[in-house]
């Protein structure tokens, strides 16, 4: 974007929005859990950032929502940790796979969810941003506020307590 821009754009504004609102909604989930709730502190957040326009370039924008959005989950939580719950989705198509295979799968399903929950949220956070988002280390650490060593480092030690409990698992 140009630098005579400003946020206060409307078109601005709206490519701002259009370009970072899932992003921040789905990092907002991981942390939460809740779909609900990171959709509506993604909107607080782009609603703060609409009447602090004239304060915040449209370099800064990104980094602005996500730091508010985070302040805002912070103030939600009152300094909380929060463990991630996932939602069960039930099967719609008919499966041709034995009902054994089935259950083998469904508790292996069960046991890597509760493998991942079990990360510590920093971790999960990393962990999810990478593999379900497909974020490059580089994305996650600006988005994080991290340096890329310190989202290795979570990697790492999230895929090492994966692998202990895929280990172990039967």
């Amino acid at each position: 974007m140009p630098n005579k821009s400003s946020v206060c754009e409307e078109s601005v504004f709206t490519a701002i929005f259009k370009e970072y609102a899932k992003t921040l909604r789905n990092y907002l989930y991981y942390k939460t859990g809740n779909m609900g709730l990171s959709g509506d502190l993604t909107q607080e957040a782009f609603a703060k950032l609409w009447q602090n326009c004239k304060a915040v370039l449209p370099e800064s924008a990104k980094g602005y929502v996500f730091k508010t959005a985070n302040n805002l989950l912070i103030n939600e939580y009152n300094h909380q940790k929060v463990v991630l719950k996932f939602q069960q989705k039930p099967q719609q198509t008919i499966s041709r796979e034995s009902p054994e295979f089935l259950m083998e799968e469904q508790e292996l399903k069960e046991q890597l969810e509760a493998a991942i929950s079990a990360l510590s949220e920093k971790q999960r956070v990393v962990f999810l941003l990478s593999r379900v988002d497909k974020k490059t280390y580089k994305e996650i650490a600006e988005m994080l506020n991290i340096s890329r060593q310190a989202v290795e480092k979570r990697m790492y030690n999230a895929l090492d307590a994966l692998r202990k409990v895929i280990k172990n698992i039967r």
